[in-house]
């Protein structure tokens, strides 16, 4: 590894014993070696501390943090992206699992292509033990031309999860990183779509689990959800949820605003944004694909064998 290791992966995690070291041999075990990962420990009360030190001896490319008290799932994720040293940066979770080539095939694609400056890979969602239940299909326009085009396809389309792409440092420094209200990865990625087009590598190389313990599971309301997300969020007087559902909105406002954008292109956003809002008032449309039960018939995605560190992925 390079003295400044040209990835950062950011690995927030809290009460993460059950699947963490699955995850981090997945991450280890990628063919692309030149990255740095940053731990951060948001004063776990499980295993999760012994863990991360067993790892931390035993590979140098491992950084470790423990906080001093829960700080929230928002500040935890921002301060590994600004511990970060490299280029280009990954946010990573505890639970999730990757095909030993997707941090290679991402960069492959950042380099041959200046222009973008975010890629990812084709989707499945696991379970708890490690078996795939849904291929996810991904419908987004991020690799059209046209910005209008590519934040209209953020807000209107479902699919992939591209928060968890690598992604260009130096544009996602030019966003206000994440908010502390639910769904704030959404305008966050948004925003980057505003800079620049996405790349999706056509295998299936990203596994992201589900189960009972995970976010949208265990906290199912936006209060809730955001409470976990920063914990002052929690008191109903400072914090309604309108000033809540306000925020989520001023992202994407305050997105279109910052971007590097011609007046036409700003105003082809906004009218985007007010029709979006004007749709989420329909039955329905609240829900996204990753918050539903999955499907009993998985969709066709292109796939890779070369799955890291997990043992007990099926084919589906």
């Amino acid at each position: 590894m390079n003295a400044v290791p040209r990835l950062s992966i950011g690995l927030p995690v809290y009460n993460g014993e059950k699947y963490l070291a699955e995850s981090l041999d997945a991450l280890l075990g990628q063919t692309y070696t030149d990255f740095e990962l940053i731990i951060s420990d948001n004063a776990s009360t499980d295993r999760t501390e012994e863990i991360c030190r067993e790892y931390l001896a035993r590979d140098a490319r491992i950084s470790y943090f423990r906080q001093p008290v829960n700080i929230g799932a928002t500040p935890n994720h921002n301060w590994t992206f600004e511990q970060s040293r490299g280029e280009l940066f990954k946010w990573a979770s505890y639970d999730d699992l990757y095909g030993q080539d997707l941090l290679l095939r991402c960069i492959e694609a950042l380099d041959a292509d200046p222009g973008l400056v975010l890629a990812h890979a084709h989707q499945a969602i696991i379970d708890g033990n490690g078996d795939i239940v849904l291929k996810v299909d991904y419908p987004l326009a991020t690799d059209d031309p046209s910005p209008v085009e590519r934040f209209r396809s953020q807000l209107f389309a479902v699919g992939g999860d591209d928060f968890y792409g690598v992604m260009r440092s130096d544009v996602l420094r030019r966003t206000p990183l994440n908010g502390s209200y639910h769904h704030s990865d959404r305008t966050i990625i948004a925003e980057l779509a505003l800079h620049g087009r996405f790349y999706q590598v056509p295998e299936l190389l990203f596994f992201r689990r589900d189960h009972p313990d995970r976010a949208e599971r265990a906290k199912p309301t936006i209060r809730s959800r955001s409470a976990n997300m920063e914990p002052r969020r929690a008191s109903r007087l400072r914090h309604p949820t309108v000033r809540l559902l306000a925020e989520y909105i001023g992202g994407f406002v305050g997105a279109i605003r910052r971007a590097p954008l011609s007046s036409a292109e700003r105003r082809g956003c906004y009218a985007q944004l007010i029709r979006w809002m004007a749709s989420r008032a329909k039955p329905g449309s609240k829900q996204r694909i990753e918050d539903s039960a999955p499907p009993s018939a998985p969709m066709s995605i292109p796939e890779s064998s070369a799955v890291a560190g997990q043992r007990r992925v099926a084919q589906g």
